[in-house]
């Protein structure tokens, strides 16, 4: 991954995690890595833990942000929460998972879907 695109997906990441916390969110961590995968934010939304998926483009290019989440992508994520929730020791705990898709064409002016319980 290019510099400016770690850039951006900071950027992408940052705005999720804003409009997160505009929904009363705490965020819990950030960049959660367990062996190769990762987990963008990690958020409570009161009781329920929720892992967060975060997508974001600058163009169309490769199509809209949240059509890149793929079963594979899927898969992934809810392996690395069943890592999280074991390495935190975590027995009990609602869990969710969400997706932010956020498509900045105009710079300053981001398109963004939020999708509770996405998967």
């Amino acid at each position: 991954m290019s510099l400016e695109s770690n850039k951006a997906g900071r950027e992408g990441e940052e705005m999720a995690a804003r409009l997160l916390e505009s929904k009363g969110f705490r965020i819990v961590e950030r960049n959660y890595h367990f062996g190769k995968g990762e987990i963008d934010i990690i958020a409570k939304d009161g009781e329920t833990l929720v892992f967060v998926e975060v997508k974001y483009r600058q163009n169309l290019e490769y199509g809209e942000p949240e059509y890149s989440i793929t079963p594979a992508k899927i898969k992934q994520v809810r392996k690395l929460a069943e890592c999280y929730l074991f390495e935190r020791k975590i027995d009990e705990s609602a869990c969710r998972f969400d997706v932010v898709a956020i498509l900045e064409e105009r710079p300053g002016e981001p398109v963004i879907n939020y999708y509770e319980d996405a998967f």
